[in-house]
């Protein structure tokens, strides 16, 4: 096989467009297919042994018991495939993506990712296809599909595909911008992160940005809770961010990070005023929730006095929080902090996984 674990092929990746962006604005058109929010996975199966590597190349396999056996199953022939890992959770005819469940599948235990496999099975959902053979290089059979274009990987992927059922999907494609301007709103509802569009004439491109991808992009008001130091221990790193629910409790949503240099700088000045301090004049500090992923990281932070409020940008919302870091957009002084409650979220109308997946 031209890709293996041994020489890992790093996934093509996406640049952001505000819009679903017009088929004609890219020779040969594009072809448009959900953005699924999961584990992005490089599937290498060489007939009889199946690896799992993520994005940057590390091995899941270990994690994903019930998909390796899925895929030794029911794959017709050695391959190497592009898609992602997915869980899913809710009724019958209300499912949705469930990214706190998949996250937890990464554990160190055996016996939890045993247990977890069975409580929380994994779905792979394919969207490319990069290779097709026998496994032996030397008898020629093999077919480098990746430098090929993508509708013709496409054809050979759904070929592939046909017939194979759950757990192994195929991901919906059309190449009808107002179908896929539809897919952005409606799919939200199911969990899913936005819409990508491909290229049809382009040939896979290795850690290159030629997909173009649009996102869910919302403005809300939140508290400024408190600030973590940059790594570097110059200036601020990242904002606390909170929101007041039903009881009138002030609950941490998420974080702003991605400041430059200078602005780091000035955000510990203009933050100096609201700092909390003890009898003694000592500044207040607290500690996020810690998880498995934060190691030894530290979770401490500057506490501030719930009194600023600022406007970011966000995706979507995970559970009470904001599924990714937000972007700081501008102080809101005329806001009073308590106004900032969940109720001014925009929530998606629920849509069933069942009607995304095929």
């Amino acid at each position: 096989m031209p890709y293996s674990p041994e020489n890992p092929v790093t996934p093509m990746l996406a640049k952001a467009t505000a819009t679903v962006p017009r088929s004609d604005s890219v020779d040969g058109g594009l072809s448009y297919e959900p953005k699924w929010d999961g584990f992005r996975a490089i599937v290498y199966f060489d007939g009889s042994t199946v690896e799992i590597g993520s994005r940057g190349s590390k091995m899941l396999t270990r994690y994903f018991p019930e998909l390796v056996e899925a895929f030794q199953t029911l794959l017709p022939g050695p391959c190497v495939l592009d898609g992602e890992i997915v869980v899913r959770s809710g009724e019958p005819g209300r499912e949705r993506l469930d990214w706190e469940a998949l996250s937890q599948r990464i554990h160190p235990a055996a016996s939890r990712v045993a247990k977890l496999s069975a409580e929380t099975p994994a779905m792979f959902v394919a969207f490319d296809l990069l290779s097709v053979g026998t496994g032996d290089d030397s008898d020629g059979d093999n077919i480098d599909y990746a430098i090929r274009p993508f509708g013709e990987r496409r054809a050979a992927l759904e070929t592939m595909m046909a017939g194979i059922g759950h757990p192994l999907h195929l991901s919906q494609v059309t190449t009808d911008e107002d179908l896929a301007g539809r897919w952005l709103v409606e799919f939200e509802g199911a969990g899913l992160d936005g819409v990508v569009a491909k290229p049809l004439a382009a040939a896979y491109a290795p850690g290159k940005r030629i997909m173009l991808k649009t996102k869910h992009h919302r403005e809300a008001d939140v508290v400024v809770l408190g600030y973590r130091m940059h790594a570097s221990g110059n200036g601020v790193g990242s904002l606390l961010l909170g929101l007041y629910n039903a009881d009138g409790e002030l609950q941490n949503v998420g974080g702003a990070s991605a400041f430059s240099d200078a602005r780091r700088l000035e955000l510990i000045d203009e933050l100096a005023p609201y700092v909390e301090r003890d009898a003694s004049g000592e500044i207040v500090r607290g500690e996020t929730e810690r998880s498995r992923f934060s190691g030894s990281k530290d979770v401490s932070f500057v506490r501030l006095r719930p009194e600023l409020v600022v406007e970011v940008r966000y995706d979507q919302m995970e559970g009470q929080r904001f599924r990714h870091t937000v972007q700081f957009d501008r102080w809101r002084p005329d806001r009073e902090a308590r106004s900032c409650t969940y109720e001014q979220l925009d929530r998606p109308i629920a849509y069933d996984l069942s009607e995304v997946l095929v």
